[in-house]
Protein backbone atom coordinates (compact mmCIF):
# COMPACT_ATOMS: atom_id res chain seq x y z
CA UNK A 1 0.00 0.00 0.00
CA UNK A 2 1.32 3.09 -0.83
CA UNK A 3 1.08 6.73 0.68
CA UNK A 4 -1.33 7.68 -2.70
CA UNK A 5 -3.46 4.52 -2.11
CA UNK A 6 -3.96 5.89 1.56
CA UNK A 7 -4.00 9.51 1.01
CA UNK A 8 -7.18 10.29 3.11
CA UNK A 9 -5.63 8.70 5.89
CA UNK A 10 -2.53 11.73 5.61
CA UNK A 11 -4.66 14.53 4.78
CA UNK A 12 -7.10 17.36 6.22
CA UNK A 13 -9.80 18.74 4.11
CA UNK A 14 -9.48 21.68 6.75
CA UNK A 15 -6.61 23.76 5.46
CA UNK A 16 -7.04 26.29 8.46
CA UNK A 17 -9.19 27.80 11.28
CA UNK A 18 -10.02 31.49 11.68
CA UNK A 19 -11.70 32.09 15.06
CA UNK A 20 -12.75 28.68 15.75
CA UNK A 21 -14.49 28.44 11.84
CA UNK A 22 -13.00 25.92 10.10
CA UNK A 23 -11.78 26.83 6.57
CA UNK A 24 -11.50 23.56 3.86
CA UNK A 25 -9.60 23.48 0.78
CA UNK A 26 -12.67 22.67 -0.91
CA UNK A 27 -14.39 26.18 -0.58
CA UNK A 28 -10.53 27.78 -1.04
CA UNK A 29 -10.60 25.73 -4.11
CA UNK A 30 -14.23 27.11 -5.23
CA UNK A 31 -12.33 30.80 -4.58
CA UNK A 32 -9.71 29.98 -7.16
CA UNK A 33 -11.96 28.45 -9.52
CA UNK A 34 -13.84 31.72 -9.74
CA UNK A 35 -10.77 33.42 -10.37
CA UNK A 36 -9.25 31.43 -12.86
CA UNK A 37 -12.38 31.41 -14.55
CA UNK A 38 -12.66 35.33 -14.36
CA UNK A 39 -9.17 35.67 -15.37
CA UNK A 40 -9.21 33.63 -18.17
CA UNK A 41 -12.55 35.74 -19.55
CA UNK A 42 -10.74 39.00 -19.34
CA UNK A 43 -7.40 37.41 -21.22
CA UNK A 44 -10.23 36.25 -24.03
CA UNK A 45 -12.00 39.54 -24.10
CA UNK A 46 -8.70 41.49 -24.62
CA UNK A 47 -6.86 38.74 -26.74
CA UNK A 48 -9.96 38.30 -29.07
CA UNK A 49 -11.54 41.66 -29.16
CA UNK A 50 -14.58 40.70 -27.94
CA UNK A 51 -16.89 43.42 -27.29
CA UNK A 52 -16.99 43.62 -23.59
CA UNK A 53 -15.56 45.87 -21.64
CA UNK A 54 -14.11 45.04 -18.31
CA UNK A 55 -16.48 46.73 -16.08
CA UNK A 56 -18.96 44.92 -17.37
CA UNK A 57 -17.22 41.50 -17.72
CA UNK A 58 -16.73 42.08 -13.35
CA UNK A 59 -20.19 43.26 -13.26
CA UNK A 60 -21.87 39.94 -14.81
CA UNK A 61 -19.61 37.36 -13.20
CA UNK A 62 -21.32 38.56 -10.03
CA UNK A 63 -24.45 38.01 -11.45
CA UNK A 64 -23.58 35.07 -12.61
CA UNK A 65 -21.55 33.72 -9.44
CA UNK A 66 -25.21 34.68 -7.49
CA UNK A 67 -26.89 32.43 -9.80
CA UNK A 68 -24.71 29.92 -10.17
CA UNK A 69 -24.98 29.52 -5.48
CA UNK A 70 -28.76 29.87 -6.00
CA UNK A 71 -28.74 27.34 -8.71
CA UNK A 72 -26.32 24.86 -7.22
CA UNK A 73 -28.00 24.70 -3.98
CA UNK A 74 -31.60 24.73 -5.31
CA UNK A 75 -31.08 22.06 -7.61
CA UNK A 76 -29.16 19.63 -5.22
CA UNK A 77 -32.41 19.65 -2.58
CA UNK A 78 -34.66 19.41 -5.69
CA UNK A 79 -32.66 16.34 -7.13
CA UNK A 80 -30.23 14.87 -4.68
CA UNK A 81 -31.59 15.52 -1.57
CA UNK A 82 -33.36 12.99 0.96
CA UNK A 83 -34.65 16.24 2.79
CA UNK A 84 -36.41 17.88 -0.08
CA UNK A 85 -39.72 18.15 1.01
CA UNK A 86 -37.98 19.47 4.39
CA UNK A 87 -36.39 22.16 2.76
CA UNK A 88 -39.51 23.52 1.05
CA UNK A 89 -41.54 23.93 4.00
CA UNK A 90 -38.32 25.27 5.89
CA UNK A 91 -36.54 27.39 2.85
CA UNK A 92 -34.36 29.56 5.41
CA UNK A 93 -32.71 26.27 6.16
CA UNK A 94 -31.51 25.92 2.70
CA UNK A 95 -28.03 28.29 3.13
CA UNK A 96 -27.80 27.34 7.24
CA UNK A 97 -23.91 27.00 7.69
CA UNK A 98 -24.91 25.68 11.11
CA UNK A 99 -26.25 22.35 12.36
CA UNK A 100 -27.07 22.15 15.98
CA UNK A 101 -25.00 25.55 16.16
CA UNK A 102 -21.60 23.78 15.01
CA UNK A 103 -20.93 25.52 11.77
CA UNK A 104 -20.18 22.93 9.04
CA UNK A 105 -20.52 24.78 5.83
CA UNK A 106 -22.97 24.49 3.46
CA UNK A 107 -22.52 21.08 1.94
CA UNK A 108 -24.81 19.39 -1.53
CA UNK A 109 -24.43 21.41 -4.61
CA UNK A 110 -25.57 19.98 -8.20
CA UNK A 111 -23.98 20.96 -11.28
CA UNK A 112 -27.01 20.73 -13.16
CA UNK A 113 -28.72 23.08 -11.08
CA UNK A 114 -25.83 25.52 -11.30
CA UNK A 115 -26.21 25.35 -15.45
CA UNK A 116 -30.18 26.64 -14.82
CA UNK A 117 -29.06 29.09 -12.40
CA UNK A 118 -25.93 30.79 -14.77
CA UNK A 119 -28.56 30.62 -17.64
CA UNK A 120 -31.14 32.00 -15.98
CA UNK A 121 -28.38 34.79 -14.06
CA UNK A 122 -26.99 35.38 -17.58
CA UNK A 123 -30.33 36.14 -19.63
CA UNK A 124 -31.18 38.79 -16.67
CA UNK A 125 -28.37 40.20 -17.19
CA UNK A 126 -28.48 40.70 -21.10
CA UNK A 127 -31.77 41.66 -20.72
CA UNK A 128 -31.27 44.53 -17.99
CA UNK A 129 -28.54 45.69 -19.73
CA UNK A 130 -29.72 44.86 -23.37
CA UNK A 131 -26.41 43.18 -24.18
CA UNK A 132 -26.57 39.84 -26.52
CA UNK A 133 -26.21 37.23 -24.27
CA UNK A 134 -24.77 34.59 -26.51
CA UNK A 135 -21.78 36.67 -26.82
CA UNK A 136 -21.47 36.33 -23.09
CA UNK A 137 -22.40 32.44 -22.90
CA UNK A 138 -20.31 31.74 -25.65
CA UNK A 139 -16.95 34.23 -23.80
CA UNK A 140 -18.19 31.01 -20.37
CA UNK A 141 -17.44 28.35 -23.08
CA UNK A 142 -14.43 28.96 -23.18
CA UNK A 143 -13.38 30.39 -19.70
CA UNK A 144 -15.45 27.97 -17.03
CA UNK A 145 -13.60 24.58 -18.18
CA UNK A 146 -10.41 25.33 -16.57
CA UNK A 147 -11.90 27.13 -13.80
CA UNK A 148 -13.95 23.91 -13.19
CA UNK A 149 -10.90 21.79 -13.48
CA UNK A 150 -9.75 23.49 -9.40
CA UNK A 151 -13.43 22.98 -8.31
CA UNK A 152 -13.06 18.96 -9.66
CA UNK A 153 -9.47 19.03 -7.49
CA UNK A 154 -11.35 20.32 -4.30
CA UNK A 155 -13.93 17.77 -4.56
CA UNK A 156 -11.43 15.04 -4.38
CA UNK A 157 -9.71 17.19 -1.09
CA UNK A 158 -13.13 17.29 0.60
CA UNK A 159 -13.42 13.96 0.62
CA UNK A 160 -16.71 13.66 -1.67
CA UNK A 161 -17.88 12.35 -4.56
CA UNK A 162 -15.84 9.29 -4.61
CA UNK A 163 -15.69 6.71 -7.45
CA UNK A 164 -16.41 2.97 -7.50
CA UNK A 165 -15.09 0.46 -6.07
CA UNK A 166 -11.58 -1.04 -8.14
CA UNK A 167 -8.58 -2.87 -8.02
CA UNK A 168 -6.76 -0.61 -9.93
CA UNK A 169 -3.08 0.16 -9.05
CA UNK A 170 -3.67 4.43 -8.60
CA UNK A 171 -7.32 3.54 -6.58
CA UNK A 172 -7.55 5.17 -2.92
CA UNK A 173 -8.95 3.98 -0.13
CA UNK A 174 -12.09 5.63 0.81
CA UNK A 175 -13.62 3.89 4.40
CA UNK A 176 -11.82 0.95 3.97
CA UNK A 177 -12.76 0.18 0.51
CA UNK A 178 -10.07 0.92 -2.76
CA UNK A 179 -12.48 3.37 -5.11
CA UNK A 180 -11.15 5.04 -8.44
CA UNK A 181 -10.03 8.37 -7.74
CA UNK A 182 -13.25 9.90 -10.36
CA UNK A 183 -13.49 13.20 -9.52
CA UNK A 184 -9.58 13.66 -10.73
CA UNK A 185 -11.23 11.79 -14.17
CA UNK A 186 -13.51 14.16 -14.15
CA UNK A 187 -11.15 17.26 -13.30
CA UNK A 188 -9.25 16.05 -16.85
CA UNK A 189 -12.32 15.05 -18.80
CA UNK A 190 -14.68 17.83 -17.52
CA UNK A 191 -12.08 20.72 -17.25
CA UNK A 192 -9.09 20.40 -18.75
CA UNK A 193 -9.37 18.08 -21.95
CA UNK A 194 -13.06 20.52 -22.70
CA UNK A 195 -10.66 23.79 -22.25
CA UNK A 196 -8.24 22.59 -24.81
CA UNK A 197 -10.60 21.68 -27.37
CA UNK A 198 -12.57 25.03 -27.20
CA UNK A 199 -9.48 26.87 -26.69
CA UNK A 200 -8.57 26.04 -30.07
CA UNK A 201 -11.95 25.81 -31.63
CA UNK A 202 -12.71 29.22 -31.10
CA UNK A 203 -10.62 30.74 -33.57
CA UNK A 204 -12.94 28.51 -36.19
CA UNK A 205 -16.12 30.03 -34.33
CA UNK A 206 -18.92 30.10 -36.91
CA UNK A 207 -21.71 32.22 -35.45
CA UNK A 208 -22.86 33.51 -31.78
CA UNK A 209 -23.44 30.93 -29.57
CA UNK A 210 -21.65 28.16 -31.02
CA UNK A 211 -19.04 27.47 -28.20
CA UNK A 212 -21.78 27.64 -25.32
CA UNK A 213 -23.73 24.57 -27.41
CA UNK A 214 -20.56 22.98 -27.88
CA UNK A 215 -19.58 22.99 -24.13
CA UNK A 216 -22.72 21.58 -23.36
CA UNK A 217 -22.26 18.17 -25.79
CA UNK A 218 -18.16 18.50 -24.80
CA UNK A 219 -18.98 18.63 -20.87
CA UNK A 220 -21.91 16.04 -21.19
CA UNK A 221 -20.06 13.64 -23.22
CA UNK A 222 -17.17 13.74 -20.59
CA UNK A 223 -19.52 14.22 -17.81
CA UNK A 224 -21.18 10.80 -19.21
CA UNK A 225 -17.91 8.52 -19.32
CA UNK A 226 -16.81 10.02 -15.85
CA UNK A 227 -20.48 8.29 -14.46
CA UNK A 228 -19.09 4.76 -14.78
CA UNK A 229 -16.52 5.52 -12.45
CA UNK A 230 -18.26 7.78 -10.07
CA UNK A 231 -20.42 5.83 -7.32
CA UNK A 232 -23.86 6.48 -7.80
CA UNK A 233 -25.93 8.67 -5.09
CA UNK A 234 -26.20 6.47 -2.16
CA UNK A 235 -30.03 7.49 -1.79
CA UNK A 236 -30.73 7.40 -5.61
CA UNK A 237 -28.47 4.61 -7.18
CA UNK A 238 -28.82 3.71 -10.47
CA UNK A 239 -32.14 4.90 -11.61
CA UNK A 240 -32.94 3.02 -15.27
CA UNK A 241 -30.78 0.56 -17.56
CA UNK A 242 -27.95 1.03 -14.57
CA UNK A 243 -27.53 4.74 -15.02
CA UNK A 244 -26.96 7.53 -12.61
CA UNK A 245 -28.83 10.61 -12.37
CA UNK A 246 -25.80 11.48 -13.56
CA UNK A 247 -25.91 9.63 -17.06
CA UNK A 248 -29.11 10.34 -17.21
CA UNK A 249 -28.98 14.67 -16.91
CA UNK A 250 -25.76 14.44 -19.11
CA UNK A 251 -27.78 12.79 -22.14
CA UNK A 252 -30.72 15.45 -21.57
CA UNK A 253 -27.82 17.96 -21.61
CA UNK A 254 -26.27 16.57 -25.06
CA UNK A 255 -29.57 16.22 -26.43
CA UNK A 256 -30.10 20.51 -25.64
CA UNK A 257 -26.79 20.90 -26.79
CA UNK A 258 -27.05 19.72 -29.53
CA UNK A 259 -30.32 21.12 -30.69
CA UNK A 260 -29.45 24.52 -29.90
CA UNK A 261 -26.27 23.96 -31.80
CA UNK A 262 -28.35 23.36 -34.90
CA UNK A 263 -31.31 25.82 -34.80
CA UNK A 264 -28.41 28.22 -33.99
CA UNK A 265 -26.58 26.91 -36.98
CA UNK A 266 -30.14 27.48 -38.81
CA UNK A 267 -30.51 30.73 -37.65
CA UNK A 268 -26.95 32.14 -38.82
CA UNK A 269 -27.45 30.45 -42.53
CA UNK A 270 -31.16 32.54 -42.70
CA UNK A 271 -30.20 35.76 -41.58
Amino acid sequence: MTFWNEIYTHFNPVAFSIFGINVHWYGIMYVLALLVALRMAKYFVKKDKIPISNSMLDNYFFWVEIGVILGARIGYILIYSDNTLWYITHPWQIFNPFYDGVFVGIRGMSYHGAVVGFLLATFAYCKKYKQNSLIFLDLCAISIPLGYFFGRIGNFLNQELFGRATDVAWAIKVGGIMRHPSQLYEAVLEGLIVFIILFFYRKFKKFNGELIALYAILYAIARFVSEFFREPDYNLGFIFLNLSMGHLLSLAMIFIGCFTHFYLKKQFKFS
